[in-house]
């Protein structure tokens, strides 16, 4: 059994894994192509087009800025006191945790620093909104707890 203070651990590093990949990649991205520019990387499924995300996921909150950048800064600190302060439930919760933590202070960090989200992966066969690594994350996290909110009846083990 691994003990609460080695979990506390393991989950702000994997959280700092997904910030340092979410920040790394969007500034590859923006030295390479920058705005205003598309890259086609898989013919037909993604391109690479850099925007500034002023809302929150889907454009919601449009030039909520302030807002949204103090909903960031509050959502990761009340996520770093639970995963420091309450043992956690089971190991989808921990890493669903993880990725959420990850991916919110990703796109707090631009969020703070840039007034805006840098978002880059365009799905190009279907009409779905530019996203990031961070979103990614935090997508994962909802399925995580997901699955270990309804473990028992799908009777997955972890």
């Amino acid at each position: 059994m691994i003990s609460f203070k080695s979990r506390k651990i393991k989950i702000i590093t994997y959280s700092l894994s997904i910030i340092i990949l979410d920040q790394v990649t969007k500034f590859l991205v923006l030295s390479t192509l920058g705005f205003e520019r598309s890259k086609n990387i898989i013919p037909n499924l993604l391109n690479f087009t850099l925007v500034k995300n002023k809302g929150a996921a889907f454009s919601l909150f449009s030039n909520s800025t302030n807002f949204l950048t103090v909903t960031s800064v509050i959502v990761s600190i009340l996520l770093i006191i639970i995963i420091l302060k309450s043992p956690p439930k089971s190991n989808w919760n921990s890493i669903g945790l993880a990725y959420l933590l990850g991916g919110t202070i990703g796109n707090g960090i631009d969020r703070l620093f840039k007034g805006y989200v840098l978002d880059f992966f365009e799905l190009v066969p279907i009409n779905f909104p530019i996203f990031n690594i961070a979103d990614i994350s935090i997508n994962i996290a909802l399925i995580y707890f997901i699955i270990d909110i309804n473990k028992d009846k799908l009777r997955i083990k972890y």
